[in-house]
C-alpha cells in the first residue's frame, strides 16, 4: 500500500515520540505531532534563563548525557553527528562517596561507556527530528482526549477547550501518565485515554511508579577548580546524587562555569509529600535551591558563591520500573494504538529511543498491510 496521506498522530515531543515520529515520516506516513510544552525535548529539554545583566543561561537540566549500545540506536547516534546535531562528553568521570569523602574515577574503574550529548543542546536532536520532513508538529496544544471512532476505525484527537484535533489512522502516545490517576493528580483532569478501551494495556499503565527529582541550576562566575571531574555520582548522600558541569560540553557557552545538580529520590519524595504535584510555591523552589546548594557545600569542596541559581522539579519524568521489556513498546493492532516511552525499555534516553522505534516499526507494518 502507498501510505502516501496516512495520517498518524503522535502525542509527545520527548526522545521517544521524536524518534517514533521521524522513523514514520521517513516511512512516508503523514505525522502530526502534539506538545503540550512550548518546545521538544521533554527530559532533553534545555531551560533558557535571563539574569539582571541581561546575560543569558542554558542548563540541560533533565537527562544529563545519553548512550548508545543498542545498534540500531549506534546507527541513529552517528547520522545525528554526521548533521552536527550530538557529539561525545569526553570529560572525566567520577564517583563523590560523602561516607568517607573521597572521588572514584570511573574511567580507571572501567565503568565508562561513551556519553552523547545533544549540540548545542540536549533538545537539538529532538528540535531536528520534529521539524523533518513529514513530520508537523503542534507546540503549545495538550491533547484532552483521545476517542475511538468505532464506525469510522479511526481515532479523533480532542484539545483542551473542545476543538477537534483531527482524526489518524493511528495514534503514539508516549506518555506514561495518559491513563494513569496521577495525571488527574497532576493537572486536575481526567486521563486523555479511556482505560476501558484497553483492559490488558491498562494493567501494565495503571500506576508506573516513578523517581521524583529536583534539578538545581547554578552558575559562577569562575570555573570550580576545586572538583576534579565534570560529572559524577554522590553515594551516602541523603539530598545530592548527581552533579555535571553543564558548560563542559562540546558546543556550549563558557562565558560562565554552570553547574547542574540532581537530588535523590527520597529527598524529592519528602518535599513532594509536604507540597503535592501541583505548582510549587517560589518559596519553596528557593528553599529546595538553598538545600541542594548547602549539601554541595558541605562534601568538603571548595565552592564558591553562585550569581544564579534556581531549581526545577521533575515529579513524575523518571520511571522507576519497566513494562514492556522484550515487546519494547505497548501495543493494540486492533485500534492501532502504541505507546512508548523510557518506561517500556529502559528509563534512559536510550531505551526511549528504542522504544521509540519500536512503536513506528509495529504502525507502520500494519499500516502497509491495509
Amino acid at each position: 500500500m502507498n501510505m502516501k496521506g496516512t495520517k498518524v498522530a503522535v502525542v509527545g515531543s520527548g526522545i521517544s515520540g521524536a524518534v517514533c515520529a521521524s522513523s514514520l515520516a521517513r516511512n512516508g506516513i503523514s505525522v502530526t505531532l502534539f506538545e503540550s510544552a512550548r518546545g521538544p525535548g521533554g527530559r532533553m529539554s534545555q531551560r533558557r534563563e535571563n539574569v539582571e545583566d541581561g546575560k543569558e543561561l542554558l542548563f540541560d537540566h533533565g537527562a544529563p548525557f545519553f548512550t548508545a549500545n543498542n545498534t540500531e540506536v549506534q546507527s541513529l547516534v552517528h547520522d545525528w553527528e554526521s548533521k552536527g546535531l550530538a557529539a561525545i562528553w569526553k570529560e572525566k568521570f567520577g564517583c563523590f562517596d560523602r561516607t568517607s569523602n573521597k572521588f572514584v574515577d570511573l574511567e580507571q574503574e572501567g565503568l565508562i561507556s561513551k556519553r552523547y550529548v545533544g549540540i548545542p543542546g540536549m533538545n537539538s536532536v529532538c528540535k531536528a527530528l520534529c521539524h523533518g520532513p513529514g513530520v508537523e508538529s503542534k507546540f503549545g496544544t495538550s491533547v484532552n482526549r483521545l476517542e475511538w471512532l468505532k464506525d469510522q476505525n479511526m481515532w479523533s484527537l480532542i484539545g483542551l477547550d473542545g476543538q477537534n484535533l483531527g482524526q489518524f489512522k493511528g495514534v503514539v502516545a508516549t506518555d506514561k501518565n495518559i491513563v494513569s490517576p496521577r495525571f488527574t493528580s497532576v493537572t486536575g483532569r481526567q486521563p486523555p485515554l479511556d482505560l476501558k478501551l484497553f483492559p490488558e494495556l491498562a494493567v501494565k499503565l495503571n500506576d508506573i511508579p516513578v523517581r521524583p527529582c529536583f534539578a538545581l541550576m547554578i552558575a559562577f562566575a569562575e570555573p570550580l577548580t576545586s572538583i576534579p571531574f565534570k560529572g559524577f555520582s554522590i553515594k551516602n548522600s541523603e539530598v545530592l546524587s548527581w552533579a555535571h558541569c553543564d558548560s563542559s560540553k562540546p558546543g556550549r557557552s563558557t562565558s560562565s562555569e554552570r553547574w547542574v545538580l540532581h537530588s535523590t529520590m527520597e529527598y524529592a519524595q519528602r518535599i513532594i509529600a509536604e507540597t503535592g504535584l501541583q505548582k510549587l510555591s517560589d518559596a519553596t523552589l528557593t528553599k529546595v535551591a538553598e538545600e541542594l546548594f548547602q549539601e554541595l557545600q558541605s562534601l568538603g569542596l571548595i565552592i564558591s558563591q553562585p550569581f544564579f541559581k534556581k531549581a526545577h522539579r521533575w515529579g513524575s519524568a523518571f520511571p522507576a520500573t519497566t513494562i514492556a521489556r522484550d515487546e519494547k513498546c505497548l501495543w493494540d493492532g486492533n485500534k492501532r494504538l502504541a505507546i512508548c516511552g523510557d518506561f517500556c525499555v529502559s528509563p534512559d534516553v536510550e531505551g526511549a529511543i528504542v522504544s521509540g522505534l519500536a512503536a513506528a516499526s509495529k504502525l507502520s507494518d500494519l499500516l502497509c498491510c491495509l
